[in-house]
């Protein structure tokens, strides 16, 4: 039995059985030996999943090009480039070698803000960025640069599914949701059903939001009717809270997403019945989400309609909300456009930006959320 295992059975001999999102929680961050705290090597074709910047320095590339666009309406002075969940650093080191070779006088003005609450991944991204390092700084959340205000661009790359979900069933006969809960039976995780709970959204009780609401979504009687027994969706509002900080702290600039997800609606189409959560390892999906906690990557879509609200409620404006083929054509035609800024394509090039697009890769599974103030 693995260590994480061992600790998902103390937290359950203790509680008798806990949510799916602290399940999720342990699994994936627990110190020192979750599933992103093992090993640095888990993202790319001989870990468990690619990601975006795993394809090659391209996609790195494109954002800083258009970064350094969108800075150019900036006030003057500092600018900040704020990125959540750097992993091991490859996406910053990226973003930061374009600018230190196309826009010098740009990437003198940056301060390269990684947002890293484990000391582990810090020093992962420490070592990749050894060659930047008088231009970045670590900070356990964005609540270390709420104060002052963000001049420049936060944005994160697949982050947001990664954060532990709440998992809500629908109990038809008795016209009501309870949540799946996780406890041990025979030797083996299974599913149990929990009452609805209020239990804080963070698990920092200390955040302005913390005693927000966890719950099923609020649905029209009407498709309540008509949804099946043990129709499962999830709710994240860590995820939602994390961009309402963020949108809170831009004082000038931008807010990025890129991440796979889906609008409101979309969760309780009948395909999706028994929600989105999945379990992930070497590139193979999983059918058990609790077999072998801390040796599997979990995640769930990302619900950009909460999103786009939370953004919204705290002032910023939804400038596009979009496929990442159409967000990354859209660069790479400026790109182009601007051979002497940007370089030549080479076939490299030319694959990766295949790669990135292409609706069967990464092109239509993932959106792009980008709001400004």
């Amino acid at each position: 039995m693995n260590a994480v295992a061992v600790a998902v059975r103390k937290e359950i001999a203790c509680q008798g059985a806990i949510t799916f999102a602290h399940f999720m929680r342990l699994a994936l961050y627990c110190p020192q030996i979750g599933f992103y705290e093992r090993e640095s090597d888990t993202v790319g074709r001989s870990g468990h999943f690619i990601t975006n910047a795993s394809i090659g320095p391209l996609f790195g590339e494109l954002l800083a090009f258009e970064f350094a666009r969108w800075c150019e309406f900036l006030p003057e002075g500092p600018v900040m480039l704020v990125e959540g969940g750097g992993h091991d650093g490859r996406l910053a080191l990226d973003i930061l070698n374009w600018l230190s070779t196309r826009r010098p006088r740009l990437h003198d003005r940056v301060s390269y803000h990684l947002l890293e609450p484990s000391p582990r991944r810090a020093d992962w991204q420490r070592t990749r960025l050894k060659n930047h390092l008088a231009r970045v700084r670590w900070n356990p959340g964005l609540e270390a640069l709420e104060e002052g205000g963000i001049n420049g661009v936060v944005f994160c790359n697949e982050l947001l599914d990664a954060m532990p979900v709440h998992r809500f069933g629908w109990d038809a006969n008795a016209g009501v949701w309870f949540e799946w809960g996780v406890t041990v039976e025979d030797s083996r995780f299974v599913w149990c059903r929990l009452p609805l709970t209020s239990e804080p959204a963070l698990s920092n009780p200390g955040e302005r939001e913390s005693q927000q609401r966890v719950g099923p979504p609020r649905m029209p009687v009407e498709l309540l009717r008509v949804l099946p027994d043990g129709f499962t969706t999830e709710d994240c509002p860590e995820a939602e809270t994390w961009w309402r900080t963020a949108a809170r702290s831009l004082r000038n600039g931008r807010l990025l997403t890129i991440d796979y997800g889906l609008e409101g609606e979309e969760f309780f189409q009948p395909s999706r019945s028994a929600g989105t959560a999945r379990a992930y390892s070497g590139h193979h999906l999983i059918a058990d989400l609790l077999e072998e906690p801390g040796m599997r990557d979990l995640t769930a879509h990302v619900n950009f309609s909460s999103l786009i609200r939370a953004g919204e409620e705290e002032g910023c404006v939804t400038e596009r909300f979009c496929s990442q083929t159409d967000f990354l054509m859209g660069i790479a035609g400026r790109a182009l456009d601007s051979r002497e800024d940007f370089g030549g394509w080479d076939e490299s090039r030319r694959r990766q930006l295949q790669t990135l697009i292409h609706p069967e890769h990464m092109g239509r599974p993932f959106r792009v959320l980008l709001q400004c103030r």
